[in-house]
């Protein structure tokens, strides 16, 4: 148990590092963005006022109330403090709406979306890597370059692709939303059949993008394990190919296991993007209307909500590794 103690703490110590400097950075990367978001909100509020003096009264209130008067460091303490009692703040953009109300109905769409896509496509492309590297001939040659086509492709290149090809040639799926908008949510069977129409288009182009990078990693380790000293010596003295092909691709899918710990982080970045080209109600979407809005608490928030989805996925799956890869106890107990 040492030896993992020691990779458990070494995670957890990274984990810790990490995540400081992104609630650091998402609290500081916001206020930095042009404009007054303040101004915008009395400019609404203040519609047909005529007296200046009001319209500074109104301004001065919000901003003390938002507290954007004050210094830089007085609002991170703040912010801090209200984080940590689950206050996000109040959203500029739908004021008086809180941070956490709009979070709470956006985080479950994309969690729901997200993660099965990416697990899905690491299953499918390393399965296909796997084949490729084990028949040869045909298979691998087509697939090797459909690989590298798809894993070059950015999220919303193949989301417009798949949105003009299957929502607006064909007119199979919905072009956008998660569900009807005539729909109000329920549990239905009209409304349950919707979000499932809905969800077709933006769930495949995620697990399309996943599946390439999967399949040409595993591929080229598949290959590497077919050619190394073990499988030459269990071959030579009689042992079934079947039973060699099991331990072949355990080992070759043990660094895919960390791909995917890195897949899950870069994926969700990108792939919020593919939200907005759908207009699917996740964070993707919300995190668009925050910078559209300057809403600090919201960017920050949600920001903030993603950080700790990649980083708390990350350090599930390379706590896994180290159970699953024994040189992984026996590299630290030395």
């Amino acid at each position: 148990m040492k030896g993992y103690s020691k990779y458990f703490g070494g995670k957890l110590l990274w984990f810790s590092v990490t995540f400081v400097a992104a609630f650091l950075l998402n609290f500081i990367l916001p206020r930095l963005m042009p404009g007054d978001p303040v101004a915008v909100i009395t400019q609404r509020v203040t519609t047909g006022m005529t007296s200046q003096a009001g319209v500074q009264k109104v301004y001065e209130e919000y901003a003390n109330l938002f507290g954007t008067n004050k210094p830089m460091y007085e609002q991170f303490f703040l912010y801090v403090r209200n984080v940590f009692r689950g206050d996000l703040g109040v959203s500029f953009s739908q004021f008086p709406r809180p941070v956490a109300d709009i979070l709470r109905s956006s985080i479950w769409w994309t969690v729901a979306l997200q993660f099965p896509a990416i697990i899905l496509g690491w299953i499918i492309g390393n399965t296909l890597g796997a084949l490729a590297a084990y028949l040869k001939g045909g298979f691998d040659k087509m697939l090797l370059p459909i690989s590298i086509f798809i894993s070059n492709l950015p999220a919303f290149g193949l989301a417009i692709v798949m949105l003009v090809i299957f929502g607006v040639d064909l007119g199979w799926f919905p072009t956008s939303g998660g569900y009807g908008f005539d729909l109000i949510p329920n549990m239905s069977w009209q409304f349950v059949w919707s979000v499932i129409v809905h969800y077709q288009l933006p769930f495949w182009t995620i697990v399309l993008i996943a599946i390439g990078g999967q399949a040409i990693g595993m591929r080229s380790m598949a290959i590497y394990e077919l050619n190394a000293d073990y499988v030459k010596y269990a071959r030579f003295l009689g042992i079934k190919d079947r039973k060699t092909i099991m331990y072949v691709f355990r080992n070759a899918m043990l660094p895919q296991i960390t791909g995917l710990a890195l897949s899950v982080g870069t994926m969700v970045g990108g792939n919020l993007v593919a939200e907005v080209i759908f207009s699917y109600p996740g964070l993707g979407q919300t995190i668009l209307t925050g910078v559209m809005g300057q809403d600090y608490p919201l960017i920050s928030a949600t920001t903030l909500v993603i950080t700790l989805m990649v980083l708390i996925a990350t350090f599930v799956i390379e706590i896994l590794y180290g159970f699953i890869d024994p040189r992984v106890k026996a590299a630290q107990a030395d």
